[in-house]
């Protein structure tokens, strides 16, 4: 008998029929012989609704009352679907994030996972239960009801398999498993049956809206196996694992793009040891996640400093430092929201040389202007004017070699297919 973690996502649970055939999933899991513990997003649009009405009252609502707000929408799905196993004649129960002590620090709105008591968990599958458990939610050292941020459902399921030390750790969702790039914008994009934790972590920071950052993380440190699967469609998804001696190592595993960053830009600032903490310092001590940064050459004492945040800290990180540019005497700040940032990831980059090249070349040759370089082991990105984003994602598939002429993969029944990054495999 396998203990099987499975991860239901807001499209997933969207209406009472969604709940109906998750619910039959569930079962036929659990008549194959298997426990089954299973963590629940907030029905889709929930989150949009709630969010306007904290904001018809205040534009910025405060973070702990946010917090509280935000986490009823998993109760609802949690005994939504409880009921319908109990209907089926399964025993079931579901639990807050709290009331199973998913213990988290305080940051309210993006809060990190300390700790797990599975111990109640253990208890209701002994006696022959289904665990329904709300995702994207637990509690503080205070008794104060925490949030995990985006993707924070992927994060508690990955989590509750490492405590419970499951078999392995499924995340159904609308999408039947990492692509080779979106569909919507490269038409012969397939599905890949594995990549390798390495690559889907640097994919994830990316802004893989797939997996969340922190779930991949969890589910290295401690092992699980994960897999992608489609809520509508049978077929087994993908597998993320660990490399494998010997396994062959592709030039490029992965195409990522992410168009939720923005771009703040200070320039005339004195140059002068610290200034870049003196510029991030402020912004991180908001709990503001700086991407991308670069400071330009010196010129007369001074120079120019620029960094990416996410689109929805943008507004506060600008704030933020137009604040502190007064105090150092800097001349101007400016922002960006049009931008895009492009990726290549892939194992194959220690070994090969040549990649970025071969990129900007590609892009180049479209009339694509780079306005900001990163590079790591295993990935280059670079930052781009937005609207350019699909051609420059077209432009490096057919650089690479990803083309593939045979048969279109087909993407059907996924009538939200998730934004984010798309992963290409190359032999």
């Amino acid at each position: 008998m396998a203990l099987i973690v499975q991860k239901y996502g807001g499209t997933s649970v969207g209406s009472i029929e969604r709940i109906e055939k998750v619910a039959e999933k569930i079962m036929a899991t659990r008549q194959a012989g298997n426990d089954v513990v299973v963590v629940v997003s907030a029905m889709s649009g929930e989150t949009n609704r709630l969010i306007g009405l904290a904001k018809s009252i205040s534009p910025r609502p405060p973070a702990r009352e946010l917090a509280v707000l935000m986490a009823t929408r998993e109760q609802v799905s949690i005994a939504l679907l409880a009921i319908a196993l109990e209907k089926r004649g399964c025993p079931a129960r579901s639990y807050t994030g709290f009331q199973v002590r998913i213990l988290t620090d305080n940051a309210y709105s993006k809060a990190r996972i300390l700790d797990i008591d599975a111990e109640i968990i253990r208890n209701d599958l002994a006696k022959g239960r289904v665990v329904v458990v709300a995702g994207f939610q637990g509690i503080d050292a205070e008794g104060n009801i925490t949030t995990l941020g985006r993707g924070g459902s992927d994060t508690t399921a990955v989590a509750l398999a490492a405590a419970l030390k499951a078999d392995e750790c499924q995340i159904f969702t609308d999408v039947d498993g990492v692509y080779t790039t979106d569909p919507r914008i490269v038409p012969k994009a397939r599905r890949l049956s594995r990549v390798t934790f390495e690559e889907m972590l640097e994919l994830a920071s990316l802004g893989s809206k797939v997996l969340q950052i922190r779930a991949v993380e969890f589910a290295g440190k401690y092992k699980v196996p994960l897999r992608v699967l489609s809520s509508f469609e049978e077929g087994e998804g993908t597998l993320i694992t660990f490399e494998e001696e010997g396994m062959e190592e592709p030039l490029i595993s992965g195409i990522a793009f992410n168009r939720d960053e923005a771009k703040i830009t200070v320039l005339g600032v004195p140059d002068r040891p610290g200034i870049a903490a003196s510029i991030l310092g402020p912004v991180s001590d908001a709990n503001i996640e700086v991407d991308m940064i670069v400071q330009n050459v010196s010129t007369e004492g001074l120079t120019d400093f620029t960094f990416t945040v996410q689109s929805n800290d943008y507004e506060q990180a600008l704030e933020i430092t137009k604040n502190v540019a007064a105090e150092l005497g800097a001349r101007e700040v400016i922002g960006d929201t049009q931008i895009g940032k492009i990726s290549l990831v892939g194992v194959g980059m220690r070994s090969h040389a040549g990649v970025a090249t071969r990129m900007f070349r590609a892009l180049a040759e479209e009339g694509i202007n780079i306005e900001m370089i990163s590079t790591s082991e295993i990935k280059i990105s670079v930052v781009i004017d937005e609207k350019c984003r699909e051609l420059a994602v077209r432009a490096l598939h057919t650089a690479f070699g990803l083309d593939d002429d045979s048969a279109p993969a087909k993407v059907e029944g996924q009538e939200n297919i998730a934004e984010g990054f798309w992963l290409t495999r190359v032999s």
